[in-house]
């Protein structure tokens, strides 16, 4: 029951950098690396602030800010600079790493004995004791939800409609007197503030900060866009962001599954070669979608 427990937390925390990802692959057609460093950015902001003694909930928003100036970083060198899309995020993702040292004083900042969002005083007092347990995901499944309620409510907007618009018809937007380079800036310090908050939870949920814990966060993210979007692609009651979610957690699950048969260190090994599997199968629906139109 732990193991499926620990299965879902995980899933739903890199299912909000998923969404993340989700915009920048499949709607801004953006290869932004920016990811793994941005998702360690808000992890270093995180545990600065709560050794601190700032309140954990606040910790929340300014990680997501702090990951939306990275964003817009990206896409001025991008956009302004006049950079490929990506080389732009290989830049900031190489400037992040020192940012990220810069921010948290050190590689590694224990925050064991601090408060969390999981592990405070005013939690203790809102969950009846039977609840406490499982608080941990009771939280996880609340901040997940509604950061994909709140994006699918943005993408509903006139903005959220342009930022569709700039990675499917460029022309579309420039026609609706809109700079399709000042939306795309936009999409990019979205995504990368969805992934800043998943970095902050995670930090959180791990009660430490690691300045390796964002290497292969783009990989893992892509690897939930593509598992949702091709494993639900037919269920069409169900949201792109849903889906999404829903590939973050399957993937988890896999690299779960198999670490319980292999050594630790071939942690990275496995996720090279379920990340070609999921790369494989979604080129083989593609080919069969075109030969059957």
């Amino acid at each position: 029951m732990d193991f499926l427990i620990t299965i879902i937390e995980q899933g739903l925390i890199y299912g909000i950098l998923a969404l993340g990802v989700y915009i920048t692959y499949k709607i801004l057609d953006f290869p932004d690396l920016t990811t793994d460093g941005s998702f360690p950015l808000g992890a270093a902001v995180t545990a600065a602030l709560i050794t601190r003694g700032v309140n954990p909930y606040l910790t929340l928003p300014i990680a997501f800010a702090a990951g939306a100036l990275a964003g817009v970083c990206t896409g001025l060198i991008h956009v302004k600079g006049r950079v490929r899309d990506l080389l732009s995020g290989i830049i900031m993702m190489t400037a992040l790493w020192t940012i990220n040292l810069r921010i948290a004083g050190t590689s590694n900042v224990p925050l064991f004995s601090k408060e969390t969002i999981f592990k405070n005083s005013f939690l203790e007092k809102l969950l009846p004791e039977a609840v406490q347990p499982y608080g941990t995901l009771i939280v996880i499944v609340i901040l997940a939800a509604v950061t994909k309620l709140i994006l699918d409510f943005y993408m509903k907007s006139k903005s959220g409609f342009l930022l569709r618009a700039a990675g499917d018809n460029e022309k579309l937007v420039t026609a609706l007197a809109r700079d399709q380079g000042n939306v795309k800036i936009l999409g990019l310090a979205i995504a990368n503030g969805l992934v800043a908050l998943s970095g902050c939870i995670f930090c959180q949920e791990e009660r430490v900060f690691e300045i390796s814990m964002g290497t292969g966060a783009v990989v893992i993210g892509l690897a939930s866009v593509i598992i949702g979007t091709s494993l639900f692609r037919n269920m069409t009651f169900m949201k792109a962001t849903t889906t999404v979610v829903m590939g973050s957690v399957l993937y988890k699950a896999c690299t779960a599954a198999a670490m319980r048969n292999f050594e630790p260190q071939d942690m990275k090994l496995i996720t090279a070669v379920l990340f070609l599997i999921v790369l494989l199968i979604s080129m083989e629906r593609k080919k069969k979608v075109k030969i059957d139109a």
